[in-house]
């Protein structure tokens, strides 16, 4: 049995069914329980049997974790990161009640960290970030993220631009059904020269990886890029060209604040509708739940980089054909995270580096290899986590070779669907993790730099304790 009184699965339940404009008669019809139960549910007065539970979630289209609370208890973690800021003089000490409150108001919350957000650029702007030459920055990079955080890292409408496409590219090399893989560069190739009169040319080029000269119509890729590498910048330009419409419509609808958010969204939505186009979604699916999500397989079926199947594994969110439901998150060795989004509730830090217990910090110590760790959050939330290091090309001898570490994962529930899995004990201890040590509550941990915001320092000439910096355990 799943206590809804644990979980406020109710509460889920009844916003969910409220967004789908469907009465109380009507879900409980669809399940197939009578009205009066599911209004006791939806009050958190009665508990819900795990096949009522897989039931709902088929009925409402939402993955397991959607009616677990992930949402809420992410939305929980942002407030929680963004009211704790320190310039802000916040004590959250026994706020954890209010703060579940408000984040299961969605639309509040969402309120609340969009004025944290706005509140975050202001004081940037007085505080003067500003180039050499006077011009004052703001970085997009907040805003873009929320972006993809609030429609699960999936734009359905780029999806059926770059299906539409390929059959169009099969079609016209003469293929019965789907373009070849080991075609499918030559037909791109094909595609920018026939419809769009655009040379694709591979040379060396001063400091670009890929340049496009509208004037003489000619795209110029460096041959320092791996093969793979070559193909997704082909599909890239030809997105832009073919779902120019679409990626319009999208930004429209997004509003971003600035021309720089405009152009760094325009470039992910064309990034994405590439990946669309060298993997398709539903052959994708098919291949990433075949093999359990084996990244390996995918990028040798496929023809794409590590990250690129990483990244395309944590956008499978078509409702009625939904896979596992992952964050994505690449960081570098300083611990700055220079991608990510989340669709299985993973609080992703937005300010601060992560914890340095999480793999996605411990992978730089070896290189290639995949780490798999599971891991626990202070709120209980658990989580199956992938972590590998990727390396970017350099130009010239002597050039630093950039590393990034690339980690997905899931929540725990859907951790034996994945292939990584396989050979570590699900129910083992987690590793304890925090989004950031000021808003980490593990209070045993040796590995922090700073103490939690909500307790007290109490150093003492007379002891060192075990751990880096003293503090009253009781927030």
């Amino acid at each position: 049995m799943v206590k809804a009184s644990s979980t406020r699965i109710g509460h889920i339940i009844r916003r969910l069914r409220q967004e789908r404009n469907l009465s109380q008669q009507g879900l409980s019809t669809r399940l197939g329980i009578s009205a009066s139960y599911l209004n006791l549910i939806e009050h958190d007065q009665r508990s819900i049997t795990a096949s009522l539970l897989i039931k709902l979630a088929r009925t409402l289209d939402v993955g397991i974790e959607v009616l677990s609370g992930t949402e809420e208890q992410k939305l929980e973690a942002q407030l929680r990161e963004a009211l704790a800021h320190p310039e802000l003089g916040t004590s959250l000490e026994g706020a954890g009640h209010e703060l579940s409150a408000v984040a299961a108001q969605p639309n509040v919350a969402r309120a609340i960290l969009a004025l944290h957000q706005a509140w975050l650029a202001a004081r940037h702007e007085a505080e003067g970030m500003a180039l050499p030459g006077g011009r004052r920055v703001i970085l997009p990079k907040e805003e873009i993220r929320r972006i993809y955080d609030e429609r699960l890292n999936y734009f359905p409408t780029l999806e059926s631009a770059a299906e539409i496409l390929r059959h169009d590219m099969a079609k016209d090399l003469g293929f019965s059904t789907d373009i070849p893989q080991s075609e499918l560069n030559h037909a791109i190739a094909t595609r920018l020269r026939l419809k769009h009169g655009v040379i694709v040319q591979v040379q060396p080029v001063d400091d670009m990886l890929r340049q496009y000269d509208p004037a003489h119509k000619t795209l110029t890729l460096s041959y320092l890029l791996p093969r793979e590498s070559r193909g997704f910048q082909m599909a890239f330009q030809l997105m832009l060209f073919e779902a120019a419409d679409v990626i319009k419509n999208i930004i429209d609808e997004e509003k971003p604040s600035s021309e720089e958010a405009r152009t760094f969204l325009h470039i992910g939505l064309a990034n994405y509708a590439a990946a669309s186009l060298l993997m398709p979604y539903e052959s994708f699916l098919e291949a990433a739940v075949s093999c359990r999500y084996d990244l390996d397989i995918l990028c040798m079926k496929f023809g794409v980089s590590y990250q690129q199947a990483a990244q395309r594994v944590a956008s499978l969110q078509r409702p009625g054909a939904r896979g596992v439901s992952f964050f994505f998150v690449r960081t570098d060795p300083a611990g700055n995270i220079t991608k990510s989004f989340s669709a299985c509730g993973f609080p992703i830090p937005k300010q601060g580096n992560p914890c340095p217990n999480w793999n996605a910090c411990m992978a730089f110590s070896t290189p290639g290899n995949i780490q798999v760790q599971l891991t626990e959050f202070t709120n209980g939330m658990k989580f199956l986590s992938v972590a590998r290091t990727v390396s970017g090309i350099v130009t010239q001898w002597g050039e630093v070779r950039p590393v990034h570490v690339v980690t997905i994962g899931c929540d725990i529930s859907r951790a034996d669907e994945i292939v990584y899995s396989d050979f570590i004990n699900l129910t083992s201890t987690p590793t304890p993790i925090g989004i950031s040590c000021h808003l980490c509550d593990w209070t045993e941990c040796r590995s922090r730099a700073f103490p939690p915001v909500a307790h007290r320092l109490t150093p003492d000439v007379n002891q060192r304790v075990s751990r880096p910096i003293p503090f009253d355990e009781v927030g």
